[in-house]
C-alpha cells in the first residue's frame, strides 16, 4: 500500500521542483526600458546638434514661431491667474495678519520666479505644444511617412525630432520670462488694489530680494524643461502604433510621462539650486 502513496507524491514532487519564482520585476522593465530609450534620443539629438549645426534652423524658425503663437496668450492667462489666487490672495491675506502686506513682493520670488511661473509654463507647453507634437508625429508614424522617409535615406530622427527639440528648448525658456513678469502682475495685483499694500514697497521689497541667480535658474529650469517635453512627445509619436486609436493613446502617455518627469527634474533641480547657492534663502 505504500509504493501507491509513493508514486502518487511523486508528481507533486516534480511540480514543486519546477515551480518557478515570482517576478518581482513584472510591470516594470516596461518603463525602465522606455525611459532607457528616450534618454536614448535625448543624447542622439544633442549630439546631432552639436556634430551638425547647420540645416535645420529654418524649421526650429517657424517652430518657435507656433510655440509663441500658441502658447503666449494661455501662460499669461495662467500665471496672471495663479498668481493672484494661490500665492497672491492666500500668501498675502497671510501676510496681511501681521501688518505688512507689502513683504509680498519677497514671497514672490520663491513662489512665482522658482517655482509656479516655470511649473506653470512646462504645463502650458506641455499641453498645448506637446500635444500637438505627439499627434503629428504618430500619424506620420502611422500613414507610414516615416517608413517612407526612412526608406528613401533620409533620417527622420534630424528631419523632424531635432527642429522640434531645438524648439522647444529656446522658447520654453524665453517664454519663462513672460511667465515670471504675469505671474508677478497677479501678485501685484493681490498686493496693492485687494490688500492696500504701498506699490512702491512692494516693489522694493521684491527687488531687494531677487537676484541673478533666481533669473538664470528659473530659466534655464524652464528651458530644460522644454527639453523633457520634446524628448518625450517625439519619442512617444515616433513609436504611436494602432491606428488614430493609437495615436490618441501616445497622445494622452506623452502628457503624463512629460508632467511626471518635469516633476522630478523640478524637485532635483531646486535642491542643487538651493544647495549651492543658500545665500538666496535670506530674506532681506
Amino acid at each position: 500500500m505504500s509504493a501507491p502513496t509513493n508514486e502518487a507524491a511523486a508528481p507533486r514532487q516534480a511540480a514543486k521542483v519546477v515551480r518557478r519564482p515570482r517576478n518581482l520585476l513584472r510591470g516594470v522593465d516596461g518603463p525602465l526600458a522606455q525611459a532607457g530609450e528616450m534618454t536614448r534620443l535625448a543624447l542622439e539629438v544633442l549630439w546631432m546638434a552639436i556634430r551638425r549645426p547647420w540645416g535645420y534652423w529654418g524649421e526650429v524658425r517657424d517652430q518657435s514661431f507656433d510655440i509663441l503663437k500658441l502658447c503666449w496668450i494661455p501662460m499669461a492667462v495662467s500665471c496672471t491667474a495663479f498668481g493672484l489666487g494661490a500665492p497672491g490672495l492666500q500668501g498675502g491675506n497671510l501676510f496681511s495678519l501681521f501688518g505688512i502686506p507689502e513683504r509680498l513682493g519677497s514671497f514672490f520670488v520663491m513662489a512665482s520666479i522658482r517655482e509656479f511661473a516655470p511649473w506653470v509654463n512646462a504645463m502650458v507647453v506641455a499641453g498645448v505644444v506637446g500635444t500637438a507634437i505627439t499627434a503629428d508625429l504618430g500619424a506620420r508614424r502611422i500613414r507610414e511617412e516615416i517608413d517612407a522617409m526612412e526608406v528613401l535615406g533620409v533620417d527622420p530622427v534630424r528631419t523632424l525630432v531635432l527642429p522640434r527639440v531645438i524648439a522647444l528648448f529656446i522658447m520654453t525658456g524665453l517664454l519663462d520670462l513672460v511667465a515670471l513678469m504675469f505671474g508677478i502682475l497677479g501678485g501685484y495685483i493681490a498686493a496693492v488694489p485687494i490688500l492696500g499694500a504701498n506699490p512702491a514697497a512692494f516693489v522694493d521689497s521684491l527687488f531687494n530680494n531677487l537676484t541673478t541667480t533666481d533669473v538664470w535658474g528659473s530659466v534655464l529650469k524652464t528651458a530644460l524643461f522644454g527639453l523633457i517635453i520634446g524628448v518625450v512627445c517625439c519619442y512617444k509619436g515616433l513609436h504611436a502604433s494602432g491606428g488614430p486609436i493609437g495615436v490618441g493613446r501616445a497622445v494622452n502617455q506623452a502628457v503624463v510621462i512629460a508632467f511626471a518627469a518635469i516633476w522630478i527634474f523640478n524637485m532635483v533641480f531646486t535642491t542643487i539650486l538651493l544647495g549651492l547657492n543658500p545665500d538666496i534663502q535670506v530674506y532681506r
